[in-house]
């Protein structure tokens, strides 16, 4: 299928259903959603497919979820890059972008649900993994992309990866405020992370090949706000046609011809972030040429070879799908996640539980 079109108010409930509960027939008793039936999973994409249980309404499988990366989250506050139950899958590293990742999902939880209990139960998990992350922080803001297993940081920063980490820091301060917790060193960080991002690219890819080719690489500083309004317009329309196919999607790198489904999603966030609502609801209008019956999503389209590959369905995309909708329809409470910068204030929200305490 193609041609689903979505504005505001018009978010397909029944048409994302089986997408709904692929997610919930995929995750595991313990929680744990791994890439597909039998597969790994690892801390960053099971939150993107937390996040899309929770658009749903699952609301419980989505604690449960939650709760899981709780369960399996080691004392330094990290998480090991792979997983398969509670079996170290990939022991070889730790990710500061996937440890961050758990605060956003957190946030987009409690958004919807409003379950102030769920947050102060993950307040503590949160806390120990911002820590972790930004001990890896260096003085010149940007924050190491991993740890090895010996425990040595890998020199070396990710403008994606940190991208991601700019609103998982949002999303961890605004935790905070809300629970009362004072913790100004995370605005600190991240204001010095968003310099390093927007003024210091020598900051990044210094030891390895440049991750340019990468669209995540072009779209990412839009979608998590570091950069915004006309900047973040020029950027997207600069490498528009480097990674964008007619009718298919967006590419993974641009010099490969594969699109993929769950970065065509995030960049639908980010042109929505950007200002640019028309295309972004005629991009995720092709998306779903790529739909299984049973409501899942195939990774990508090598339109060189005319085949869907790799033979895979992931979870991460199902959420991606979600995620995307429910930016374009504005249908809950955390659609515009991706779409704003917000940064709470503690009077403000003094202020708003008060009315709320009155009523």
């Amino acid at each position: 299928m193609s041609g689903l079109y979505l504005s505001r108010g018009l978010f397909p409930h029944d048409f994302l259903r089986p997408t709904v509960q692929f997610l919930l027939e995929t995750q595991e008793a313990s929680g744990e959603i791994p890439w597909f039936e039998g597969g790994h999973s690892d801390p960053w994409d099971h939150v993107e497919a937390a996040m899309g249980l929770s658009i749903g309404g699952e609301y419980d499988a989505a604690v449960r979820a939650y709760r899981w990366l709780a369960q399996t989250q080691l004392e330094d506050g990290s998480w090991w890059a792979g997983y398969r139950g509670h079996e170290v899958d990939n022991g070889e590293r730790r990710e500061t972008n996937f440890v961050a990742y758990f605060a956003t999902g957190v946030w987009h939880h409690f958004l919807i649900s409003e379950d102030r209990d769920f947050l102060a139960e993950m307040w503590p998990t949160v806390e120990r993994a911002i820590g972790f992350v930004l001990i890896l922080q260096t003085g010149h803001g940007d924050i190491h992309w991993a740890i090895s297993a010996d425990g040595s940081a890998r020199e070396d920063a990710l403008v994606t990866g940190c991208s991601s980490i700019y609103k998982s820091l949002e999303c961890a301060h605004n935790i905070a405020v809300t629970l009362g917790h004072d913790r100004p060193q995370w605005l600190d960080a991240r204001m010095r992370l968003g310099d390093a991002l927007r003024n210091k690219p020598e900051r990044f890819d210094r030891t390895w090949e440049s991750k340019s080719r990468y669209s995540m690489d072009w779209f990412y500083p839009v979608l998590t706000g570091v950069v915004q309004g006309r900047e973040a317009r020029d950027r997207l329309a600069a490498r528009w046609d480097s990674f964008v196919e007619d009718k298919l999607g967006c590419r993974c790198v641009s010099d490969e011809p594969w699109v993929t489904v769950a970065e065509s999603c995030e960049l639908v966030m980010a042109l929505l972030a950007a200002g640019d609502h028309a295309r972004a609801v005629e991009l995720y209008s092709w998306l779903h040429q790529w739909r299984l019956e049973d409501g899942a999503y195939w990774t990508g389209y090598q339109f060189a070879l005319d085949i869907t590959w790799p033979d895979e369905k992931p979870t991460w995309t199902a959420g991606a799908i979600m995620l995307a909708a429910d930016a374009l329809t504005e249908y809950s409470p955390a659609s515009r996640l991706f779409r704003d910068v917000e940064l709470l204030d503690t009077e403000a929200v003094d202020a708003a539980i008060a009315r709320h305490q009155r009523s």
